[in-house]
This record gives C-alpha cells, sequence and structure tokens, in this order.
C-alpha cells in the first residue's frame, strides 16, 4: 500500500514565502511531507533596495536571490501566478507562464500572494504613471530617467526641454520617499555630464494627500527628511494628489498643472487580488486571519505578509495589525512555518508576535535617516544603520557580497549613466506590470475546479 505525504503549497516568494519554505525543508524531513512553491519568476526580491537599482547604485541582479542556485533544497517550484483558490475542494488554480491553466490540489496551503500597487480611479493614472514594485520596473524606470537627459539635450524646443526634466512622484511613504531622493541624486550627478543643459531646470515633486512625509518616523526625524530633501531642490507638496494625469502633463489636486513626461506612483499598495477568489473574511482587503496565522473555520490554510491582516500582539491597541514590512513577512514566515509542521503532527500552534525593531530610511549619497529601537538618528551614523540592516537582511553570502561590492564601487568611482535600451520602444507604465485581470471570477473558478466549461478567466 503506497501512502501518500501530504502535499503543503506555497503561494508567493517574497519575504513571507521564501521564509516559509526554506524553514519547511530544515525541519521536515522528505518523507514527511511534499513542499510546492508557486512564483512566476525563480528569485526572491530584496523590495527596500529597489530604489537603489533605478538609480544604479546596485545592480538589478544583487537584489534578486535565486531560488535555483542551491542543489540542497527539494521545494518543487511552479513557475506561473494562482489566480484562484477552492477552500472547500482544497484547490488552488495556477496560470502558468506558459498560459495553461491548472489545478494543483494541497493538504495545507500558505498563502503569501504579496501585494500590487494600491491605485485610485484618477484618470489616465494606470495608461501614464510609472511604478516601483517590481525588479523590471526600477530597472526601466532608470532607462527612462536617464533617457529623459538625453531627449531634453538634443531637443530644440524650450517647453520639451523643461517638461522632460520635471519629475513628479507621488506617495510619502518609504518607497515614495527613498525613490524621489534616489533619482533626484541620479539626475543631479548626470546633469554634470550634460554641458548644454542648465541644472536649474531639473525639478523633483514630491506630493502626497498626508500632512507629513513618512510619519511613522516621528515628527522630529520626518521634519528632519523633509529638510533633507528641500536643501537638495525637491519641491514637497503634502494634502496633495492628482487629479488626472496625461502623457506630457499632470494635474494636481491644488489645480496646479505640471508640464511632465515622468509621473512616478508609490502611494501605498494593496493585498494580492488573489485572496478576493477566496470568499473569506477581509480587514482592508487583506485576509483575517488569528494571530497564529491560521483562517478561522478552514484546516490547513495559512496567510501572512502584505495580504493577510495578522494582529499585532506585540501592540496593545485594540484591532492592531501588523504593517505590511518587510521585518514582519521574514518572521511570519518562519512562525508560519512551524505551525504547518505543529497542525501536520497534531500539536498546537503558537501566536506571531514580534515587537518593531524600528525604521531605516535611505535617502541617497551620504543621507538617511533612522529610528533603530526608538534611537533617532540622521547622517552617516543613520547611513551605517540603514545599510547595515539591509545587508544583514539579505538571505545569501552571495547576495551580501554582491550588495557590498556594488556600495563600495558607487562609493569610490560614482555612476556610469549608462542606460540599457532594451525596452526603450515599448512603453511600460503601471498597466504593463501588474496583471490585475488575470484573477478567477468566483464562477470561473467553480467551473475551473469542477472541470465545467468556461473558465479561461480574463486576459492577463
Amino acid at each position: 500500500m503506497t501512502v501518500t505525504r501530504p502535499r503543503i503549497l506555497v503561494v508567493g516568494a517574497g519575504f513571507a514565502g521564501v521564509g516559509c519554505v526554506r524553514r519547511l525543508e530544515r525541519k521536515l524531513s522528505p518523507d514527511e511531507a511534499e513542499i510546492t512553491l508557486v512564483t512566476p519568476s525563480s528569485y526572491q526580491l530584496y523590495l527596500p533596495l529597489l530604489p537603489q537599482v533605478a538609480s544604479g547604485v546596485l545592480t538589478p541582479q544583487s537584489i534578486a536571490l535565486s531560488l535555483r542556485r542551491s542543489r540542497k533544497y527539494r521545494t518543487r517550484i511552479i513557475p506561473g501566478g494562482a489566480i484562484g483558490v477552492d477552500l472547500g475542494a482544497k484547490v488552488c488554480v495556477i496560470r502558468t507562464i506558459t498560459d495553461e491553466v491548472v489545478n494543483e490540489p494541497y493538504d495545507y496551503i500558505v498563502l503569501a500572494p504579496g501585494s500590487i500597487t494600491r491605485t485610485f480611479d484618477i484618470p489616465g493614472l494606470t495608461d501614464n504613471a510609472y511604478g516601483m514594485k517590481t525588479l523590471a520596473e526600477a530597472a526601466y524606470l532608470r532607462d527612462h530617467v536617464i533617457s529623459q537627459l538625453d531627449l531634453a539635450d538634443a531637443s530644440h524646443d524650450p517647453a520639451e526641454r523643461a517638461a522632460r526634466l520635471q519629475f513628479v512622484v507621488v506617495g510619502g511613504g518609504y518607497a515614495g520617499t527613498e525613490t524621489a531622493a534616489c533619482l533626484q541624486q541620479l539626475t543631479h550627478n548626470a546633469v554634470k555630464r550634460y554641458p548644454r543643459l542648465d541644472p536649474k531646470l531639473i525639478r523633483w515633486h514630491l506630493i502626497d494627500i498626508a500632512p507629513r512625509l513618512m510619519p511613522e518616523l516621528g515628527e522630529k526625524l520626518g521634519s528632519d527628511a523633509q529638510e533633507i530633501l528641500r536643501k537638495r531642490g525637491i519641491e514637497i507638496s503634502l494634502g496633495v494628489s492628482i487629479a488626472k494625469a496625461g502623457p506630457d502633463e499632470v494635474t494636481f489636486t491644488d489645480g496646479r498643472v505640471v508640464p511632465t513626461r515622468t509621473l512616478i506612483w508609490t502611494a501605498g499598495v494593496a493585498a494580492s487580488p488573489l485572496i478576493g477568489t477566496l470568499g473569506a473574511e477581509t480587514v482592508r482587503g487583506r485576509l483575517a486571519v488569528t494571530a497564529e496565522m491560521s483562517l478561522p473555520g478552514h484546516d490547513g490554510v495559512f496567510a501572512l505578509g502584505d495580504a493577510a491582516a495578522v494582529p499585532d500582539v506585540a501592540k496593545e491597541e485594540e484591532g492592531a495589525v501588523c504593517p505590511p514590512t518587510a521585518q514582519h513577512a521574514m518572521r511570519q514566515g518562519k512562525v508560519v512555518a512551524d505551525n504547518v509542521i505543529a497542525a501536520l503532527r497534531n500539536q498546537p500552534l503558537r501566536p506571531y508576535k514580534h515587537k518593531d525593531l524600528g525604521l531605516v530610511v535611505d535617502l541617497g549619497g551620504r543621507d538617511a535617516v533612522s529610528k533603530p529601537l526608538g534611537v533617532e538618528l540622521k547622517g552617516l551614523p543613520a547611513l551605517a544603520v540603514a545599510r547595515g540592516y539591509h545587508w544583514s537582511a539579505l538571505r545569501t553570502n552571495v547576495a551580501k557580497t554582491r550588495v557590498m561590492t556594488n556600495w563600495l564601487l558607487n562609493a569610490v568611482a560614482g555612476d556610469d549613466f549608462v542606460r540599457t535600451g532594451f525596452q526603450s520602444r515599448r512603453p511600460a507604465k503601471l498597466k504593463d506590470f501588474e496583471f490585475v485581470h488575470a484573477y478567477l471570477t468566483p464562477e470561473q473558478l467553480r467551473a475551473q475546479v469542477t472541470g465545467k466549461d468556461g473558465a479561461e478567466g480574463t486576459d492577463g
């Protein structure tokens, strides 16, 4: 008689998913369970360093940690994206990278599909804005920004030249602030190589609907960060968003019209649309789970990371949930792996509890603000803490070596301002990178799982 091993399916290869898989591999013997990971690309992206890829301080490869590099890992990787989960049938529907729709049965499922860029119903936004959520977007954005300098240099029209040298970043959180800071540094250094361009024409705008930049930093550090950016010439507008976006101009909600060819949208994230296919309770779009990260009423279903509203038991306030940060996702991955193993062995689950270690913000060059364990730092001490934290959080020694080498080389030699041109003939805006229409409706999901016609999903 053949005894089949329990099937553990992990969806997503971010901090949460990869942390979970690696711990499962270490703690479970090969005959105890079969582990499968669903991810469109077989690498884990170290998201907090994306702005440094966009600005050219780091190479794209240095923050993409291959999942196939080591021979010792035994997890089966399915290259594709989960587009629906039927909790009753215990089936995850996957669209593979060859566009085939397959049903993957599971006994235990760990949902860590991450998040997508949060957009609003603003006319022209997804057609004209650039995102900063994927490696491809960061690399593309670098090319685009440098190409604006080249095109401005080549233009004989003063209005076009001025428009190409204006850049708008929407979102005053960490991603937006670091993106604006790092890319402004790039253009500030690059324009010295363009003798025909007036450096005063380069203008960066950072706008946010909130009254303060990065409110989590506290009033003093937030003000320090604002002061650093203002001294660099970045125009900060708070209490403002955009009313509409066109191909060559952006209209702010305060009525200002800024001629620009570069609108970068980093105004927050939303849970993966996969969560909406479960038909389960959500909290602001994130799956409502227990402190043990299990889904109430469904044995063997766990969720964590950006897509789950994991109760923050380290905070005393009612209804507090863990913020969607790498710091929490990495640690949740380990705890959820332990809980899957506990469920497998009929042992009690343990709740996730982690006291926030603080915040680090790298503003490019020698500028940074950090708040490790509540201690407020700025300048070089903050930069040392920020880079030290990121460096130590990289999962492999190869990645650590690459990143450290990149940092040292950039500090000594500066940037080369090279653009690859690999996508110069193709526009690549928000709508081109995030396949939000690829997910199944409840009817399509049911039809796919039961084998009836009509489950091809909507176009991705």
